[in-house]
């Protein structure tokens, strides 16, 4: 576990992955969207609590819907992407923390405070949408990760069984098309926005 990865794999997972804005005719499968989530479960998360909730929108129909609800430049990436993953996020996320944590009663933490549920949930469902990007790059896949859209709509759409999940952000997944990415934006060096203590 101590090893460091090559560079071949870290190339994959950063310095050469990118955002992709149209996706190749190729499909990804259900086994894929298993494998996917077997990976990212894993990353770390407080408490354990895994807040985020995943809708995957595979089929034409579904994509459709989802597209009703984005801005118009976001129209086009979900409508070539064999996938869209909706990461929300479930509010009352404490409700399973008596057997993803039972190390300490952390039901409790959270049982009287929404505003600090959500703020958690919030925080920790981006981390594992983070950990998807991620584990979709290790797995071969490229990724869009897109906010752009109207919550409200997209909750109402897609959460409507569940009306304590709210959406977080999107993301396309699926082989993406070169042709589709831009220039990439500047990155950094270190000291422009980092300070050692």
């Amino acid at each position: 576990m101590s090893t460091p990865l090559s560079d071949a794999a870290l190339d994959q997972l950063f310095r050469e992955a990118r955002t992709y804005n149209g996706y190749l005719d190729r499909p990804v499968n259900e086994e894929q969207l298993h494998q996917l989530w077997d990976l990212l479960k894993m990353g770390p998360t407080s408490a354990n609590q895994l807040p985020a909730r995943i809708i995957w929108c595979t089929s034409p129909e579904a994509r459709e819907r989802l597209a009703a609800h984005v801005s118009a430049s976001n129209k086009p990436k979900l409508h070539s992407a064999p996938v869209c993953a909706i990461v929300a996020m479930d509010i009352d996320f404490h409700e399973q923390l008596p057997w993803l944590f039972p190390h300490a009663d952390a039901k409790s933490w959270f049982a009287n405070d929404e505003e600090l549920r959500k703020l958690s949930a919030l925080r920790n469902s981006t981390l594992q949408g983070a950990y998807l990007i991620l584990a979709a790059r290790a797995l071969g896949l490229d990724c869009g990760p897109m906010s752009g859209f109207d919550n409200e709509a997209v909750d109402k759409d897609f959460l409507a069984d569940h009306p304590r999940w709210k959406s977080n952000f999107l993301c396309t997944i699926g082989y993406g098309d070169r042709s589709s990415i831009f220039q990439r934006s500047p990155r950094p060096d270190f000291d422009t926005f980092n300070s050692i203590l």
